[in-house]
């Protein structure tokens, strides 16, 4: 009984907007309700940028050139190889869009070893509190997911060959001194990047609208009143 107490002003300091009484629900379901919840919403994020357009289509995510050669892109731009700038642009945001649904298993295994403790974490946390956890957890393992997904659509698009032609024109014009950029790892970087912002944008919608999810154990926990 006691740690059920305990659990109560930290699920009201996830949403403090709510007048909730959940003095009659147990801590089991209040974090059986976060599990839930970050499922929901680390597989719907998954979801929106492992398709088409996932990546490319969102501004919130899009990957722009390389920052080597983004300085050098307007005035490449202005000597008509707008078309080869998007061309790689392209290139890049499909590879990414290509690895992203490798994360799926590792977001949901990090969602089912959560402890109460890492729950209770997350309850009382910032905004990005679970977003936080999720990189803590998996980071280092999606790095490792990504890169053979990345590599493979890489060579499937001729990206290094897109880029290579590129990156040689800027440098013929003098816009940069060497090719720089590892792309795999660029693209890497980004995807994952990507990821957790939209993991975020997730988080922040179940914070702040509870009652909107469909599971029947998120509106028992976050509606009671």
């Amino acid at each position: 009984m006691y740690k059920r107490l305990l659990m109560l002003p930290l699920v009201l300091a996830m949403f403090p907007a709510l007048a909730l009484d959940l003095s009659s629900i147990a801590s089991g379901d209040a974090v059986t309700a976060l599990r839930t919840a970050l499922t929901q919403g680390s597989t719907k994020a998954v979801a929106a940028l492992g398709t088409q357009d996932g990546f490319l289509g969102n501004p919130q995510v899009k990957i722009p050139l390389p920052p080597n050669l983004r300085k050098a892109e307007k005035t490449l731009r202005k000597f008509g190889m707008g078309a080869q700038a998007d061309e790689l642009i392209t290139a890049m945001n499909r590879a990414a869009e290509a690895a992203v649904p490798e994360a799926k298993t590792l977001l949901i295994d990090a969602v089912k070893s959560m402890s109460v403790q890492d729950a209770k974490t997350i309850i009382s946390g910032g905004d990005d509190a679970a977003t936080q956890y999720f990189r803590s957890k998996t980071s280092d393992a999606l790095l490792k997911k990504f890169k053979p997904a990345v590599s493979q659509a890489t060579s499937k698009v001729g990206l290094v060959n897109i880029y290579n032609n590129y990156a040689g024109r800027a440098a013929r014009f003098g816009l940069i001194s060497t090719q720089e950029a590892n792309l795999d790892d660029y693209v890497t970087g980004q995807a994952l990047d990507g990821l957790f912002k939209m993991i975020a944008v997730e988080e922040k919608a179940i914070r702040q609208d509870p009652l909107g999810q469909t599971s029947k154990i998120l509106q028992r926990v976050f509606g009671a009143k």
